[in-house]
């Protein structure tokens, strides 16, 4: 072939290359993309940035409370259409008991910012009359306000939530977990004099009135007046309260993470001076991930029953504890962020049994936009999902279902990438010094309800997609 040849193969190559790229870039008006799983119903969350949702049965009633990131550099703090006026982003209130018909009830502002410097990211609910000491009529919802405080608010009347308490006085705060059933509360703050960012305040919200401060908790190194490196910091906890005796810590983002298996009675209950010595007294054991991945859900699923060793003598159930790292770079601008499978049976030597990611070649997902990687799951230990399927929140490939009746062979049964609107939000990289700015989902975490529905929010001013599972999907959960 003669030069000129070549040069037209190559041209006509990279042209179809480049064609097969933007092909899979998504467009206003195009369908969604799934298998197993179907769109029921879909809130704009008047165009908000969205973190965490959770959703709570009140008496005949299903509610949604969803966090919110900040605002963005063009839209610092977007109108809510109810009141006419501008306002941070902060916590949407939305009756989904018809969830083909969700209704927004209330926006309760957050604190002023943009991204991850404002807004009210996380929210945890309990009923008055499960905490030992709560109100019986009210329903409390424990939310974060940017970076500086946690409040609790009184959201029995969910279009007319009343604030009752506020932990102030801090530099940053994240992803709680909160004990309706004790009171006993998780959250991640970051309390001035500690040297890290994120750490644990333990405190008992049984009367939530009243917050009482149990203690402060983090790792060596973390601790005021030590000195040398300062560990990664905490993501978040997950109890199984006092019948399970054990928090799971996950540290780190998406790099040098790992877990932190701790005896909840010795955390509660043990001396509580922040010194090295006390700080390691709770804790069982840690195991580390790659220095390439970190920690941003550890999810406990002990007493898993595993068919494949059903005939052993030994090992019929196993302790498993599912990590989800957290991508953050757009347009897989880092290494690959994934879920992990943990058996912790024997706790003092947890080991890594298996992962999942989606290929990428499936959606040429690292040319579409946006992040790509996982984020988060589904957190509800409701029968009807738990140690079945879980979901994942996998930014621009959208919701993921994920078979775990074997943690030691995950498989996906069903996928939802959402369709974009026009109010979903650029995501940029950096070339040669200019923005490259493409427009994708970013399905940012995800939950679930006892009914069986799931509940998807997007990252880039998307809105709340609910969904179902059809199919093979449906068949693993056991739903008719």
């Amino acid at each position: 072939m003669k030069g000129g040849g070549k040069l037209a193969l190559c041209v006509a190559i990279a042209f179809l290359g480049s064609a097969g790229a933007y092909a899979e870039q998504q467009k206003v008006g195009a369908p969604p993309e799934a298998s197993n799983m179907r769109l029921v119903g879909t809130n704009d969350l008047q165009a908000r940035s969205a973190y965490q949702p959770t959703i709570h049965h009140q008496g005949d009633r299903w509610i949604a409370y969803i966090g919110h990131h900040g605002g963005t550099d063009e839209i610092p703090d977007p109108v809510n259409p109810m009141s006419g006026k501008p306002e941070p982003n902060g916590t949407s209130i939305v009756d989904v008991t018809d969830p083909a018909h969700p209704q927004y009830l209330r926006h309760i502002p957050g604190q002023e910012g943009k991204y991850e410097s404002g807004g009210a990211q996380m929210v945890r609910v309990c009923d008055g009359k499960d905490l030992p000491k709560g109100d019986r009529s009210a329903v409390y919802m424990l939310r974060t306000f940017g970076s500086e405080a946690h409040e609790i608010w009184n959201v029995a009347d969910p279009a007319n939530p009343a604030l009752i308490a506020r932990i102030g006085g801090l530099k940053d705060t994240h992803k709680s977990w909160w004990e309706c059933d004790t009171g006993i509360a998780f959250l991640v703050s970051g309390a001035p004099d500690w040297r890290t960012r994120r750490m644990t305040q333990v405190y008992d919200l049984s009367d939530p009135a009243h917050p009482v401060k149990i203690r402060d908790f983090g790792l060596p190194g973390q601790e005021p007046g030590s000195t040398g490196a300062v560990p990664t910091e905490l993501h978040g906890p997950i109890s199984t309260d006092s019948s399970g005796n054990r928090v799971y810590f996950g540290y780190g983002t998406n790099k040098g993470g790992f877990l932190q298996i701790v005896d909840r009675e010795k955390l509660l209950n043990g001396p509580k001076q922040p010194i090295a010595e006390n700080l390691r007294d709770p804790e069982i054991s840690r195991m580390p991930l790659s220095a390439l991945n970190g920690a941003h859900t550890a999810f406990p699923m002990p007493g898993m029953p595993i068919a494949e060793f059903s005939h052993d003598k030994d090992g019929k159930t196993r302790d498993i504890v599912m990590i989800v790292d957290e991508a953050i770079l757009n347009e897989c601008g880092e290494a690959r962020q994934m879920v992990w499978f943990a058996d912790v049976t024997t706790e003092t030597r947890p080991m890594m049994i298996s992962s999942y990611t989606v290929p990428e070649a499936s959606g040429s997902f690292c040319e579409r936009g946006g992040r790509f990687g996982s984020h988060s799951s589904s957190e509800s230990m409701a029968p009807v999902y738990y140690k079945k399927i879980a979901f994942i929140a996998f930014f621009n490939a959208g919701v993921r279902a994920l078979d775990i009746r074997d943690p030691y062979h995950p498989r996906e049964v069903g996928y939802f990438i959402p369709s974009i609107t026009p109010a979903t939000d650029k995501r940029c990289v950096t070339i040669e010094g200019k923005d490259r700015c493409k427009v994708a989902i970013q399905t940012n975490n995800v939950e679930t309800d006892e009914r069986g529905y799931i509940y998807a929010v997007d990252r880039a001013n998307t809105g709340l997609h609910i969904l179902e599972l059809t199919g093979e999907a449906r068949a693993v959960a056991g739903l008719p």
